[in-house]
């Protein structure tokens, strides 16, 4: 398979040299794939393979028999979520013999509901996130991100729509309702329609309660599980202003474009488009948020001030606006503008289609798409105005 050759951001052996990782992440952004590729020679249980899982299902010690721990520092369960008992095993083998693992699975929320041992602090956890530009390199295509998402399996699919289709009617709409523990498919199929609508937007869940007809209690809670699954990410609002008061109500982003636009039964994207420019900028989130993941910075937040000055994204002291248009106006950097006026960040960005790089007024940067990403990835996003 094609986006077996792709090498991932997220470099696991020397964090395994230290201590046994978790590593979670949606179905279908290549953690298996991963685990493959970056441990061939470890000893590795797919609990995917019914065979193995009723095998160490009536025996759980199988695996600590099997495994000669003179030989193996490493070793790898993969989908760890299936056979939860199996912790205990892992936690005796980590204490009494040094040995370290990497436990992957697409959710702790079922581990942690069926209140098994989580190895008390003795694994750290990781992310796996849908596939970034970096890592796709001379096989990255803009409009092809911005319409089937970033999915290992659904980017390289030559039937993306149809394996988008799947992926939302089997996983999201019939495994994440399991999770949740609901009988009431009917309603969580209504609450995803309106996840899809509210897709980057500020989130009102008395609002979202009534489109769903469910309580905004059972909104609460869904999202809580979508949270937990890796399947949205909320961007927190930046209150930190003062001259203007900023609104404090979060939004949500779900983890791909993708399946984003299928859930919102959308097909076809046309530039210069508000739907265009809103795929632009949840990829340019997408972007931020894996970065801040893999270097271990707080998660990108946007402002919003009750006067309606909005910037799509602050994170490490950068603010960053993010237009799907060449043709960038005095109009496209007010919010920046305002931002500017309470003296709180060091740098302030228009992320846009124009082809060249240049400085309005002397503070604000409006960049090229291409070259803020080869910046923010190769860790340059600051030196790029360190003649301002």
């Amino acid at each position: 398979m094609i986006e077996e050759s792709i090498p991932r951001l997220l470099i696991l052996p020397p964090l395994l040299e230290w201590r046994s990782h978790f590593l979670f992440g949606p179905r279908q952004t290549g953690k298996s794939t991963l685990l493959r590729a970056q441990f061939p020679d470890s000893p590795t249980y797919n609990l995917l393979d019914n065979t193995l899982y009723n095998e160490l299902l009536r025996n759980p010690r199988l695996i600590r028999e099997e495994i000669n721990v003179k030989e193996a520092s490493i070793v790898v369960i993969d989908e760890i979520q299936r056979l939860p008992e199996l912790l205990n095993e892992v936690h005796l083998m980590i204490e009494e013999y040094g040995v370290h693992f990497v436990l992957s699975g697409s959710s702790a929320r079922s581990l942690r509901r069926r209140g098994v041992n989580l190895l008390g602090g003795r694994a750290r956890t990781r992310r796996l996130h849908p596939f970034v530009s970096k890592e796709l390199g001379d096989s990255f295509d803009l409009d092809r991100v911005l319409e089937f998402g970033l999915l290992p399996s659904v980017y390289f699919s030559d039937a993306p729509s149809e394996d988008l289709k799947a992926y939302v009617e089997s996983y999201l709409s019939e495994e994440i309702a399991a999770e949740g523990q609901t009988r009431n498919l009917s309603a969580f199929a209504r609450f995803l329609d309106v996840v899809g609508l509210s897709h980057g937007q500020m989130i009102n869940f008395e609002r979202i309660a009534n489109e769903s007809q469910v309580p905004a209690s059972t909104v609460r809670n869904y999202y809580q599980i979508l949270k937990d699954s890796f399947l949205v990410h909320e961007v927190r609002s930046y209150t930190e202003t003062r001259i203007r008061k900023a609104l404090n109500t979060s939004k949500y982003f779900l983890f791909d474009i993708g399946v984003a636009r299928q859930i919102q039964g959308r097909s076809g994207l046309a530039k210069r488009t508000p739907e265009y420019g809103q795929a632009f900028e949840s990829f340019i989130h997408h972007e931020l948020i894996v970065y801040c993941d893999n270097h271990d910075i707080e998660a990108p937040m946007y402002w919003r001030s009750r006067s309606n000055f909005e910037v799509d994204f602050v994170f490490d002291g950068i603010a960053i606006e993010v237009k799907a248009s060449s043709n960038i106006g005095s109009h496209d950097l007010r919010g920046l503008r305002a931002l500017r006026e309470e003296g709180l960040l060091s740098h302030y960005f228009l992320v846009s289609m124009v082809d060249r790089m240049r400085i309005v007024d002397g503070d604000f940067v409006v960049l090229p798409w291409r070259m803020f990403l080869d910046a923010l990835w190769s860790g340059q996003l600051r030196d790029l105005c360190k003649d301002l």
